[in-house]
């Protein structure tokens, strides 16, 4: 089986950066959630809303992704060579999400400045989990940084994190455990016992790559004609005024770059939340600020794959 070499690692985010995720090719991501919606109800008939479903859960979904991963690569070795390598570098690139998350935002900002509030809502809906049905012009642009400093960890650092460091099959595990996360992950009556165990995995595989993510920011930031000094200031102070352990760590740095000021009110399912707020309102929350977080964005991504390809050349 072909390892995450940095020539798998530099294909797999090319073709990212030049397709992302089109329509026509079958994407893990969507196969691994149908099987959360075959397994989740079975589960809960058979043991319960019990936190032991979700860990039922967790265990049969990371192990038949990462199980069908692994086949396929070993099938694909009895292949020529060349076949080979195509497959670990497709594997490895369903893996990543720039593109995506570039294109999903940059959708929500050109509806704003075109005007249309009602369209940018409902663009919004599809990439975040708060209710966007009465947020204003500022608060979207919040939710859009907010969103894009949050998943350059979940999307592109932490995935390259893991295929550096297992290879195709550690990263379709990895990208298991985030869709568990972003499917049934959350504090509430519904979910809070059978997502429990995938909330809390999730938590653990993101816990070195979101402080990376913040680190490889702040780094960026003077690339991006932004603050590192203020970068610095706001990631020591807030890193840890957000409910999740990790998203924190980028959102404080991306918000000091930025001068600017995150967290705060927001609804989710009609029950409204208030998180403390994070970075200081020096500069407005506007298309400036969306567009120095896609450089930050970027310029983490190729750092984080420099030092991925650094490891891994050091490591043979």
């Amino acid at each position: 089986m072909i390892p995450a070499g940095p020539e798998i690692l530099l294909s797999a985010l090319a073709l990212d950066l030049l397709l992302g995720d089109p329509r026509w090719l079958p994407h893990p991501v969507v196969q691994i959630g149908r099987l959360i919606s075959f397994l989740e109800p079975r589960l809960r008939r058979l043991a319960g809303d019990t936190r032991f479903s979700g860990i039922l859960l967790l265990v049969f979904t990371v192990s038949t992704s990462a199980g069908f991963a692994w086949l396929l690569l070993t099938t694909a070795d009895q292949l020529p060579r060349p076949a080979s390598l195509m497959t670990a570098i497709i594997i490895s690139y369903t893996c990543l999400a720039a593109r995506c998350l570039h294109t999903e935002s940059a959708d929500v900002a050109t509806a704003l400045l075109q005007g249309n509030l009602e369209d940018a809502r409902r663009l919004l809906s599809y990439i975040v989990g708060r209710d966007t049905d009465r947020l204003e012009e500022p608060d979207i642009w919040r939710a859009l940084v907010e969103t894009v400093a949050e998943n350059t960890c979940d999307g592109i650092i932490a995935p390259l994190f893991w295929l550096a460091l297992g290879g195709p099959v550690a990263g379709i595990a990895y990208k298991a455990v985030s869709t568990l996360d972003s499917m049934v992950g959350y504090r509430n009556e519904r979910h809070i016992r059978i997502g429990w165990a995938s909330a809390r995995m999730d938590d653990l595989l993101n816990f070195i790559p979101a402080r990376i993510t913040a680190i490889l920011m702040i780094l960026s930031a003077p690339l991006a004609g932004l603050s590192a000094v203020q970068a610095i200031r706001t990631f020591t102070r807030d890193r840890f005024n957000h409910p999740s352990p990790n998203s924190g760590h980028p959102e404080a740095a991306a918000a000091g770059a930025l001068k600017v000021r995150l967290g705060g009110p927001a609804s989710y399912n009609g029950v409204q939340s208030c998180k403390q707020y994070i970075g200081d309102p020096l500069l407005p929350l506007d298309e400036r600020a969306y567009r120095g977080m896609i450089r930050l964005m970027y310029l983490a991504t190729v750092l984080m794959f420099t030092l991925a390809t650094a490891a891994l050349l050091l490591g043979r």
